[in-house]
């Protein structure tokens, strides 16, 4: 399915990359016919999202001065000419109508690009763990998501919030975590003293906690934030170890459930890419996701990405600049411009 590159696509002369997320923009320029970035920046305000969904204004705001100082770092006579561009962002798949319906003409008359991909960020996410090839990705931080291909259909298993879901990612595991602290702090069954004193070297007394943890806007990300208090306690707390483990088997199930099917496209299950800060706890985490993997799908195999979803969104620009986009076109999870109409096949 390798496209040929045509002479118009490697003839303009750079590609983009952005990267939207709730710590701000992080936008990457390369050129098509070289493999890393060349300049980055970084935009420290997250683009705001309200009630008609990702504000696409906000996001133009923050990018085009961004894309014009990199412009100017590149130099050249050709520094306008952008082959291609392709933006991830947090909420994409349920929050982007503005940014489908508003972004592909703002940035023609900005910056003359007609070859455009808005993707969610799990699918920049895979582009950057796993390429264009068949398998799976799954996307740990705050929350959790897992991403899956066989390079005709996407396949998506959790990601609906830490209310809904997210089930073993950092909110899960810190807010596991506070619980058992405060089961400790009431006498109940199946409580950690270790855990009870990191809650209170972190947050102050116990019974203050839900008058700090309510009313917060961002629970999420406060819960999060124990949950390398759980790491760190793991080696010697047996609670604290078995929320990891139960972290590890439901992100294995997620990720189970998008692997391609068997066979020699997929080859055999395909490979599983773990990326995130999550991850980054290590053995008592990634230890339960590999061996409950490989009781679910034995010829998995289980990687660490090293791409983030900013180097998969400059990845999916070089990819269009060269016709060579083979990851599943999709109204909402990967759509894409390529000058005349927009192609959002499943």
């Amino acid at each position: 399915m390798t496209g040929t590159p045509s002479s118009a696509a490697t003839s303009e002369a750079y590609v983009l990359g952005v990267d939207s997320g709730g710590s701000g923009l992080r936008v990457a320029l390369g050129r098509v016919d070289v493999d890393e970035p060349l300049f980055t920046a970084v935009c420290a305000e997250p683009v705001r999202t309200g009630a008609g969904g990702i504000d696409a204004a906000h996001l133009l705001e923050q990018l085009l001065p961004a894309v014009a100082r990199l412009l100017e770092q590149a130099g050249g006579e050709d520094s306008a000419a952008v082959g291609s561009l392709a933006i991830g962002a947090a909420g994409m798949a349920t929050l982007g109508g503005r940014l489908r319906a508003e972004l592909p003409g703002a940035l023609a008359a900005a910056l003359g690009v007609r070859r455009m991909a808005l993707a969610a960020d799990a699918v920049t996410a895979y582009a950057g763990a796993v390429g264009q090839r068949p398998g799976a990705v799954v996307a740990g931080g705050t929350g959790m998501i897992a991403l899956g291909t066989d390079l005709t259909a996407w396949h998506r298993a959790d990601g609906w919030g830490h209310l809904l879901g997210d089930s073993g990612g950092g909110a899960w595991i810190g807010r596991a975590g506070l619980e058992a602290a405060m089961r400790a702090h009431d006498g109940r069954r199946g409580g950690s003293a270790a855990l009870l004193a990191r809650l209170h070297a972190v947050f102050g007394p116990a019974e203050e906690l839900p008058g700090l943890l309510y009313p917060r806007s961002d629970r999420p990300a406060v819960l999060a934030s124990f949950a390398p208090e759980v790491a760190a306690c793991a080696g010697a707390d047996e609670v604290a170890a078995g929320i990891l483990r139960e972290a590890g088997i439901r992100i294995a199930e997620a990720a189970a459930a998008v692997c391609p099917a068997a066979g020699p496209e997929a080859g055999g299950g395909g490979e599983v890419a773990l990326t995130g800060g999550l991850f980054r706890m290590g053995e008592p985490l990634t230890g339960p996701v590999r061996e409950e993997l490989a009781r679910l799908v034995p010829s998995a195999r289980v990687t660490t990405g090293t791409g983030d979803p900013l180097s998969g969104a400059f990845r999916i620009a070089r990819a269009l600049a060269r016709n060579d986009l083979r990851l599943p076109h999709h109204p909402t999870m990967l759509f894409v411009e390529t000058g005349g109409e927009p192609s959002g096949r499943a």
